[in-house]
């Protein structure tokens, strides 16, 4: 599908919203003037109007002109956002992209009292230097609808597909995970000062090691287990300070912490907000 004459809604210009507009003229896919971004306070978007993006606080006009609407509004919002819109919903035409929290494909057609096309998606902040981790559920969707929400996430990052009812978890995994990961980081950096280092060096030391750990798995696609074989030895210190992690109960805590987030992240949203 060509998206030389696309256009796109972002209703709610926050972080996530303002990301993704970013990544997607870095693309070379889209323009500025191709993406709408919305917020009540324009005088937050005035940067983004002077690039050229086209900035409302017009949510229902947004839509008029758009091929593509992104919901990016927090949880509490989405029902006055989608009474704000549903007139202007073209069924046949448009392709909703809902990035909110906890709320299903159905919910999104209930409050419109319309059946488009809906996408749910959950990136994370790393969209913001291009290194998301995106989960996507399709529900109405056609087959270019789908290389075409692919194609615009895959802009800040790599996409997964899913199936809905575990969206919810991705969110936990995913979105949560990027909050869990940095206080893992900065754990480690609170070590490295322990054992001698300024805070700046250990900083550096512990983020270059997580990032090395990572692309360890996601170049070999190797299970983490394997990974940690090749740098544990008989009575090494490798070894030691992982089993003294856990006796402390490291796994078990960010096991639970993510069970946490996902039962938090499934109860944000009410129908009747």
């Amino acid at each position: 599908m060509s998206t030389e004459n696309l256009k796109i809604a972002i209703l709610g210009g926050g972080n996530i919203g303002l990301a993704l507009a970013k990544g997607l003229v870095q693309s070379g896919q889209y323009t500025t003037g191709q993406i709408t971004i919305t917020r009540r306070n324009l005088g937050a978007l005035q940067p983004f109007a002077m690039q050229g993006y086209v900035v409302s606080s017009n949510n229902a006009e947004a839509v008029k002109n758009a091929d593509i609407i992104v919901l990016g509004v927090l949880p509490q919002q989405l029902n006055g956002l989608l009474a704000e819109i549903k007139d202007s919903v073209i069924e046949q035409k448009q392709l909703v992209i809902s990035l909110v929290t906890g709320v299903s494909i159905q919910d999104i057609k209930d409050n419109l009292g319309k059946a488009p096309a809906v996408v749910r998606a959950m990136p994370n902040t790393a969209i913001s230097v291009g290194q998301s981790m995106t989960c996507i559920s399709y529900d109405g969707a056609t087959g270019d609808q789908k290389a075409l929400v692919n194609s615009i996430f895959e802009t800040v990052g790599i996409t997964q597909e899913i199936k809905e009812e575990l969206m919810t978890s991705a969110t936990a995994l995913c979105a949560c995970g990027i909050a869990f990961f940095l206080r893992s980081i900065r754990a480690a950096m609170q070590g490295g000062v322990e054992i001698g280092f300024h805070s700046e060096e250990a900083l550096n030391m512990a983020v270059q090691t997580a990032k090395g750990a990572a692309a360890l798995l996601a170049r070999e696609g190797a299970h983490p287990e394997h990974e940690i074989d090749k740098v544990t030895s008989p009575r090494g210190c490798t070894i030691a300070g992982l089993n003294e992690m856990e006796h402390q109960g490291f796994s078990s805590a960010l096991i639970k912490g993510i069970r946490t987030s996902a039962i938090k992240a499934g109860g944000l949203y009410s129908k009747d907000s």
